[in-house]
């Protein structure tokens, strides 16, 4: 179709922006050349759709894309076999927050952390990744920005507006489960 060999075609995506270009051959989960086996699992009870890779394979996969692509490919661009926003949402913030013991959060509720995204759905989009080489020793890892977050409110801070921080960090480290009778007897 570009009317070259592959040869040379894998060569001309290689050489773009400024020689850092890249290909990117998914090696599980895409067999049939599309994603229609996960849908069952969009739905099912004993599924959370859930990633996050703290370094082991940060060179390879970004899964901190997956919820944005999760919004824009399964709820609103995807031809046949979507989930709902609401089961999104669900999934992504109540049932990930359980998992984890993390029941200080995952619903907008009295006495829950407010943590909310407001989001552009029109607007949601997911970047073209990049390598950046900024871990110690110079290691790589996959970055990929999104689109469409109009504002990100940690804590009740907004801490990001239109994908640029504002300067708020009012998160903390979370060494384990934050389990209701762990938070009452911080208190």
């Amino acid at each position: 179709a570009a009317g070259m060999s592959g040869d040379e075609y894998a060569y001309e995506l290689l050489c773009r922006d400024e020689g850092k270009g890249f290909i990117y051959l998914p090696i599980i989960n895409y067999a049939d050349g599309n994603l229609d086996f996960l849908k069952d699992l969009q739905h099912a009870d004993d599924t959370v759709n859930s990633l996050s890779d703290g370094g082991a394979h940060c060179g390879t996969i970004c899964d901190a894309a997956s919820p944005t692509f999760m919004l824009q490919h399964w709820v609103r661009d995807r031809a046949r076999g979507t989930i709902g926003l609401e089961n999104a949402i669900k999934r992504q913030c109540n049932d990930t927050a359980r998992l984890y013991g993390l029941e200080d959060r995952g619903v907008l509720a009295p006495g829950y952390l407010a943590d909310i995204n407001i989001i552009d759905m029109g607007r949601i989009k997911l970047g073209k990744p990049w390598l950046a080489f900024d871990l110690p020793a110079g290691g790589k890892r996959l970055l990929q920005k999104a689109e469409g977050y109009v504002a990100t409110i940690k804590n009740g801070k907004v801490t990001f507006r239109e994908g640029e921080w504002t300067g708020e960090a009012p998160g903390g480290l979370i060494r384990g489960p934050q389990r209701a009778e762990m938070l009452e007897a911080a208190e």
